[in-house]
This record gives C-alpha cells, sequence and structure tokens, in this order.
C-alpha cells in the first residue's frame, strides 16, 4: 500500500494499490460497455450483445467502495471523526467531478442540438434547470421539466451519475448508523439486504430480464439502484472487517481475467422457474466479486511498471467514469443518423472515442479535479478538529 499522490487530505490512509488499479479495470470495461450500447440503442435490440455484463461493474464499484470507506473511516468514526466532517471529506472528494460530468453534458447537449431523442426541441430555460438541479444532485422525475432528453433518465445531461446519487445515500446512511454496526449486527444487514436483492433478481422484478437498473425514478429502478447499492456496499464492509491477507502472486492481472470473463459472458435466457441471467448476478456480486476485492486487497505490485499501471488506473478511475458519457450522447446520435449498427462498421470512430475520453479524464483530474479538492480541503477542513 502507499499513499496516493491525488490524495487531497494530508491525513489520507495508504491506499491498496491493486484495489485501485481493479477499479480503473472497471471503468474501462463501462466505457467500452456503452459503446456496444450504442449499438443496441441505435438499432433498438432487445440486448447488448457485446460486454454483455458490463453493467456489473457498478456493482462491483460498490464493494469496492464499502471495503474502502469501511478501511478509511470505521474507527475514526467510532471516535473522533464528526458527520460534518465527514460530509465534507466524501462531498469534496466526489462533487466537483459531478458538476463537472454535469457542465460537460450540457455542452455535448447543445452541440446535439438541443433536442430530444424523438427530435423534440428542449428550451435553453429547461436545459439550464437541468443543469442546475445536476450540480445540486437533484434527480429529474421521468416526464419532468428538467428530464430533457427524453427516456426518463434521472441526470440526463450525464446518465451514469445515477450511481452516484446511491453512492451519496450509501454515504450518508454509513454515517449516521452503518458505521456504528457490531460485526453481528453488520451479517444480519448484508444478509437481508442480499435476500432482497436476490429476490429482485430472480424474480425478473424490473421486466428488463437483468439487473441494469437504478438509471431513472420510476418505482422498480429505484428499488433495485437502491438494492444494487446497499447489498454490496455493506458486503464490502463485512469483507474488510474480516479482512486477512492471503499470499498471492500476481492478483492484479488474475483479478482483471476474472472481470473479463464476467462481464463477457452473454445473456442468459430463461425466466422459469427463475430468471437465469438474475442468478448468474447475483453469483458475481455475492461471491466472485468479494473475493477479487480480497484477492486484490491481498495483492501487491512487485515492479514500477505494476505499480505505474495500478497507480493510473486509480487515478483516473473515478474521472473516466463521470465524464465519459456527454460524448457518448453525441456517439450515439451519430450512429442513428448514420444508421450504423454494428462496431465493424464504426470501430475506428469507437475505439477514437475511448481514447479521447481517457485523455479528457486525465485532463480533468490534474487541471481541475486535484486542485479544486485540495483548495477545499484546505479551506474547509480545519487543521485540527478536520483533519482526523
Amino acid at each position: 500500500m502507499q499513499k496516493s499522490s491525488s490524495a487531497a487530505f494530508v491525513d489520507t490512509k495508504p491506499h491498496y494499490d491493486l484495489l485501485d488499479g481493479l477499479r480503473g479495470v472497471a471503468a474501462l470495461l463501462v466505457l467500452w460497455y456503452h459503446v456496444f450500447e450504442g449499438y443496441q440503442f441505435a438499432g433498438n435490440q432487445p440486448i447488448i450483445k457485446t460486454i454483455n455484463h458490463g453493467y456489473l461493474a457498478v456493482d462491483f464499484f460498490f464493494i469496492l467502495s464499502g471495503f474502502v470507506i469501511s478501511y478509511a473511516y470505521d474507527d475514526r468514526m467510532r471516535s473522533t471523526m464528526s458527520l460534518k466532517n465527514f460530509f465534507k471529506r466524501r462531498l469534496i472528494r466526489l462533487h466537483p467531478m459531478v458538476i463537472m460530468g454535469a457542465v460537460i453534458g450540457t455542452i455535448t447537449f447543445f452541440i446535439q442540438g438541443a433536442v430530444q431523442w424523438d427530435g423534440t426541441h428542449v428550451a435553453t430555460s429547461a436545459v439550464m434547470i437541468a443543469l442546475l438541479c445536476a450540480m445540486f444532485f437533484i434527480p429529474a422525475v421521468p416526464g419532468g421539466i428538467y428530464e430533457i432528453r427524453g427516456n426518463g433518465e434521472m441526470f440526463p445531461l450525464n446518465g451514469p451519475a445515477w450511481s452516484l446519487f446511491f453512492e451519496y445515500i450509501g454515504n450518508i446512511l454509513y454515517a449516521f448508523f452503518i458505521c456504528r454496526l457490531s460485526n453481528k449486527a453488520l451479517n444480519v444487514l448484508v444478509i437481508c439486504s442480499g435476500l432482497l436483492l436476490g429476490a429482485f433478481a430472480l424474480t425478473d422484478y424490473s421486466g428488463y430480464g437483468f439487473l441494469g437498473v437504478g438509471w431513472t425514478l420510476d418505482g422498480c429502478n429505484f428499488i433495485g439502484g437502491f438494492l444494487r447499492m446497499l447489498f454490496p456496499f455493506t458486503l464490502g464492509m463485512l469483507v474488510h472487517r474480516n479482512f486477512k491477507p492471503m499470499q498471492v502472486r500476481g492478483a492484479f492481472w488474475i483479478c482483471t481475467i476474472a472481470l473479463l470473463l464476467m462481464f463477457f459472458v452473454p445473456f442468459i435466457p430463461g425466466l422459469k422457474p427463475i430468471c437465469y441471467n438474475g442468478l448468474f448476478e447475483i453469483f458475481c456480486i455475492a461471491v466472485i466479486f468479494p473475493f477479487l476485492v480480497w484477492l486484490g486487497a491481498s495483492g501487491k505490485t512487485t515492479d514500477r511498471l505494476s505499480s505505474g499501471i495500478c497507480k493510473f488506473l486509480g487515478d483516473i478511475s473515478f474521472p473516466v467514469y463521470i465524464v465519459h458519457y456527454p460524448l457518448y450522447y453525441l456517439f450515439y446520435a451519430w450512429l442513428i443518423r448514420n444508421k450504423y449498427y454494428t462496431f465493424g462498421e464504426t470501430w475506428l470512430v469507437a475505439l477514437c472515442l475511448i481514447i479521447v475520453n481517457v485523455i479528457l479524464a486525465y485532463i480533468c483530474l490534474k487541471l481541475y479535479d486535484e486542485p479544486v479538492r485540495k483548495w477545499l480541503a484546505k479551506h474547509f477542513l480545519q487543521k485540527k478538529s478536520d483533519s482526523i
């Protein structure tokens, strides 16, 4: 483990290098998943045919988040850290890039012509309201005035922000009571939330045939999104509280290959007697992902190349996740306009899209996110009472 050079807080604990790297791997796989989502969306196809289970990266992120937050804050929340300080820290860590994602989303929405997917023109005032609400993390109600794309997204300027919305809810629940739960009580919460998520997935409660829920505020999506956060987040906490390192070599590459294999598993059809795709999803979330987090936390980088890769991937993981989708809206509109429905027709554009997003994320990290977080930490965290 080592200190992160991008940390804004002087008392930040050393990072688990491999977990940072795995978070970056998952974020890059999300970028590729959303490329293939574009072909599904443009061609009005029932399922995404490549990297089919890439949406499970969100559940992996939540497990990582639970593990890391438990590691970073459990002891301090039980002793000297106030709720106010915890919330300030989490806002400083996350919200600058949330705002940046919304701003980039506004720019690309105007580049796209300020129209909904069906071609309906959107008033500039509605776009500005959507931007303001996105900055304050106020989700859009389907059909509301600032649900400007017309497909029900919670954050229509930057769709993936929905997962950060639930991350914030998880952080609030953690600060108020979950961090104070005994291991026994935490076990009960994990089991109960796991059973609820399992029932949601195995009965195909959403009607989608898969767990890609949470992105909109309709009933089943909000319930599903909340459960997708609560179970893996608390499970990640439980993994940390019971963590004892194993001796393992090549943990980063083993975990990376495992993630690739899980995400590339094709959609599994069949809804009777249970949703078989849901069974696979629950197996990944409840068994495979916790094991990969345990394995990744146990491993160590043994050379400069591996350390550099893990650090770079960890540094860009959040920026690339939170700023990539606005450019994908333009990509999707281009696919629809030109009736391109396959990777073979557009592979060069798709590759350039990935590269541009990685570069954009790195620029945002170095020129905006890191300086802003360090300034905020310096001015809004008191040296004695707020730096612990």
